[in-house]
């Protein structure tokens, strides 16, 4: 299988090496005692498993083993490859290494988003709606390390087929329907390239911030993420997530201070191989820590929420600019899963295609083609972000 290589960086967490490497072996052992992962399992009427729903709702995450084939997977590494090749030689340039416009520089919305190496960008800052309370270890940074790394490429389904066909994995919008319901709806898609030595942090959070006061606010108001894993993930490279936190908004800062440190005592983080799926609740506390290992994390990311979440909310303004989610804006942003299932039956025929409700009728008329892909530059202004 190919993997994508990087140059290599050495770094560590200084005086705080010990404790860290303690905290992240201590992590893998709760983690794997939760009972949240193996294959995904289907009743015989097409319905997600009940043992996979019940952990999922009781620890706001699930691990799915051996989802993604190794062909398929070295499909997404080419795809992600080319992505990298493509993008600017240095943050706000305008051309890649070979001289080409860079990607995403004929594009209007944000799409790549840099980090100055092992740095904490908005821990501790009112960013992001002041979500991120708590600011995490920055470990000192290795000699010459370049200014920025390139950490996400947002709106990624339009660069990348492999990442748009992958999207409309039949078994995992099969789980989508199973939380969200027969009427669910996009969110935004990312790709995280965590480098060795250099990726940045990403401090504790809840990916909702619009939604806690609804009266009819419960476990699943603000959808979840999917994370197809290219590279597999490990303590010190992963998403680290606090089981059960999913529940209520959650005082970060007082859990930190609780401990006098931002190593959450119960947090565990996600342990993958690559082709492993990862679904997070995003009303759970998660982050991540600098990735001081000499191993590289690329996740394909793709979210999900309920209609009933979206349709007359107005957007937090994160993932795109403020707006009300009128019936228009979430049947424009959901042409991208149509599109995604076409695509996906084109490239494996042999695959039983995934019928998306919503779409169900109107199949015919969202076939993957040229057409399709200048309809979906620029698809990231509409997303759908609560």
């Amino acid at each position: 299988m190919a993997a994508i290589e990087f140059d290599s960086a050495q770094a560590d967490y200084g005086l705080q090496e010990d404790l860290m490497q303690a905290y992240f072996a201590e992590g893998a052992q709760r983690a794997l005692s939760l009972g949240n992962r193996g294959p995904i399992r289907f009743n015989t009427d097409g319905s997600l498993d009940q043992n996979i729903l019940d952990a999922y709702w009781e620890t706001g995450f699930y691990t799915f083993t051996g989802v993604i084939s190794a062909p398929e997977i070295e499909e997404l590494n080419a795809g992600v490859a080319d992505m990298l090749a493509r993008a600017p030689v240095k943050k706000d340039a305008a051309l890649d290494a070979q001289g080409r416009p860079a990607l995403s520089s004929d594009r209007t919305a944000f799409n790549l988003g840099w980090v100055k190496p092992l740095t904490d960008p908005v821990g501790g800052t009112d960013q992001n709606g002041g979500r991120h309370p708590v600011k995490m270890i920055e470990p000192e940074v290795p000699e010459n390390a370049p200014e920025h790394v390139l950490q996400l490429i947002l709106g990624s389904l339009q660069f990348s087929d492999a990442c748009l066909r992958v999207s409309g994995h039949p078994q995992l919008l099969a789980v989508a329907q199973a939380i969200n319901g027969e009427d669910f709806t996009p969110f935004n898609e990312v790709v995280w390239i965590k480098r060795p030595g250099l990726g940045g942090s990403v401090s504790w959070h809840q990916d909702g911030t619009t939604q806690w006061a609804r009266p009819d606010f419960d476990r699943g108001t603000h959808g979840y993420n999917t994370m197809v894993q290219l590279t597999g993930c490990t303590p010190a490279n992963g998403l680290w997530v606090l089981p059960g936190s999913h529940v209520k908004q959650q005082d970060i800062k007082a859990l930190c201070d609780a401990v006098g440190s931002e190593r959450l005592p119960d947090a565990v983080p996600l342990l993958c191989e690559p082709g492993d799926v990862a679904i997070c609740n995003r009303q759970t506390v998660h982050g991540s820590f600098a990735n001081t290992s000499p191993n590289p994390r690329i996740t394909v990311n793709f979210g999900f929420h309920r209609r009933s979440s979206i349709l007359g909310s107005t957007g937090n303004g994160i993932h795109s600019a403020k707006a009300v989610y009128d019936a228009e804006r979430i049947f424009e942003r959901s042409k991208m899963i149509a599109w995604a299932i076409d695509a996906r039956k084109q490239h494996f025929p042999d695959e039983q295609a995934f019928e998306y409700k919503p779409f169900s009728q109107m199949r015919d008329q969202y076939r993957f083609d040229d057409r399709a892909r200048e309809a979906m530059k620029d698809y990231n202004l509409r997303d759908l972000g609560i």
